[in-house]
């Protein structure tokens, strides 16, 4: 009985194993071509970059003496009102004032020195002029030798020793003077006051904060000097920076104004580059025109230089450019014509040509493909969704539209497909210029394939015997 038993749960162990191999392992999953239209219109060729607004002109005002703040200046609009972030001023308007105590009493001791310079210079004077009236008499009694020769030396010593002493008053005084205006400019100084006329982009300082003054001044507030010219500085990979020569259009757009594009021209590429985690970047500055002050600073912009341009002529997804098929989809008649070319065998041609790459030597442009194209790597693999990176690898494949390398799309016919060698121009990262005699305008190539994979509600049960794939589309 028991041996019964066995003998029937491996009978049905058996029949189910089958059952699920031939409905779920052995069926080929039904392939759908995705298709899209050979277009005609015209195409600029661009090259993307990120970037931040910035203003034209930026003054940073320090302050030159070391102190607390005092107060800071009135808005000159507003004059009930202190100066703040955003507010216009005018050259010599006030910014902050610096306690200035020590400084005018540094100024009070400057002027009483430069007055008892002033003193000592008179008192040097009338000294001088007291020697001088000696050795003058000196003079006159040394013919009659009623002075004795020392007598004489004495006094002509005093009378130059006077003089001397004389000019060093006269540069005491001087110094004085230096001392005092030195004492001045340091009171002046705690007086901030605009040196531009601008907006006020950042206040770096609050009424009881004591400023340093060192090496380098501290910094109280950040002007723009004219927000109405504004710049754009853009980081180029140095894979694109070639393309990009002083006058190149370029357009932008910000996050703040995401339904509006900015119009500007380079003015300057830059020529000290920036290495971050191995990636060359260069600097480009885009002058852009900010009349209705919309842009703010410091907005991070998206930017595209059209570094080309192609009018009226035959477009297609960069993914028909880039999609290959299996073996098993390329229609029998090419296969036989075409036996060792590399898109005839997943291995290769045998002469080295990895498959995909035609048989000219050249490989095909390295397409990028736009957001949603379904890409199948191998046949077993389901169809997954490519997304576009804005990084500059979208852009390389323009280097290839001035070369105009040869590249290849396929069509359908009936179900397999047929290749067709074009000629590749320019691109914008998206989209692709071709030309050939055999592609026009309204043809439909293949862009990728969907996979319908089987439907698990086909069989409920496992020891139910169930019609294979073809079978039941021939019932259909």
């Amino acid at each position: 009985m028991r041996k019964i038993v066995l003998l029937l749960v491996l009978t049905g162990l058996g029949i189910g194993g089958g059952t699920y191999f031939r409905t779920y392992l052995s069926a080929e999953p039904h392939i759908t071509f995705r298709k899209v239209a050979v277009r005609r219109g015209d195409l600029p060729a661009t090259i993307t970059a990120t970037g931040t607004v910035e203003p034209e002109e930026i003054v940073d005002v320090g302050a030159q003496v070391t102190g607390m703040i005092a107060k800071l200046g009135k808005d000159p609009n507003y004059p009930t009102k202190d100066i703040d972030y955003g507010t216009r001023v005018h050259v010599g308007t006030v910014l902050a004032r610096i306690d200035d105590t020590i400084y005018q009493a540094q100024v009070d001791q400057a002027k009483a020195n430069l007055a008892n310079a002033e003193a000592n210079l008179l008192q040097l004077q009338a000294h001088c002029d007291q020697t001088k009236q000696e050795w003058q008499r000196a003079e006159k009694l040394r013919p009659t030798q009623a002075i004795a020769d020392t007598d004489y030396d004495l006094d002509v010593a005093n009378y130059k020793q006077a003089v001397a002493n004389v000019a060093v008053g006269v540069a005491n005084i001087e110094q004085a003077k230096a001392a005092l205006k030195t004492a001045k400019a340091n009171l002046d100084y705690c007086t901030i006051k605009s040196p531009v006329e601008g907006v006020i982009v950042d206040r770096r300082v609050n009424v009881g904060q004591t400023v340093v003054s060192s090496l380098s001044a501290s910094s109280l507030a950040l002007l723009a000097k004219d927000l109405r010219r504004i710049q754009v500085w853009a980081s180029v990979n140095e894979a694109d920076i070639g393309r990009i020569k002083t006058g190149t259009p370029a357009t932008f757009t910000v996050d703040a104004f995401p339904n509006e594009s900015f119009q500007g021209n380079v003015e300057q590429v830059r020529l000290n580059a920036q290495m971050t985690q191995n990636v060359v970047t260069y600097t480009v500055v885009v002058d852009t025109d900010n009349a209705d002050l919309k842009l703010l600073p410091y907005l991070t912009a998206n930017l595209k230089f059209q570094v080309d341009f192609r009018h009226n002529v035959l477009l297609v997804p960069n993914a028909a450019l880039r999609w290959k098929p299996r073996p098993g989809q390329v229609a029998p008649d090419v296969q036989q014509k075409a036996a060792g070319a590399s898109w005839s065998t997943a291995k290769g041609d045998g002469k080295g040509r990895p498959a995909g790459e035609p048989s000219g030597g050249q490989k095909p442009p390295a397409a990028v493909h736009s957001p949603g194209d379904y890409v199948t790597p191998s046949p077993n693999q389901p169809p997954r969704v490519v997304q576009r990176s804005h990084s500059s690898a979208a852009a390389k494949p323009a280097h290839a539209a001035k070369n105009h390398e040869r590249g290849r799309v396929w069509v359908q016919d009936g179900e397999f497909v047929r290749p067709v060698e074009v000629r590749v121009g320019v691109t914008d990262g998206v989209t692709t210029e071709i030309s050939g005699n055999k592609i026009d305008e309204g043809a439909e190539v293949v862009i990728g394939e969907v996979h319908k994979e089987v439907n698990a509600d086909d069989t409920t049960n496992l020891f139910t015997p169930t019609m294979s794939r073809g079978a039941a589309k021939s019932n259909k």
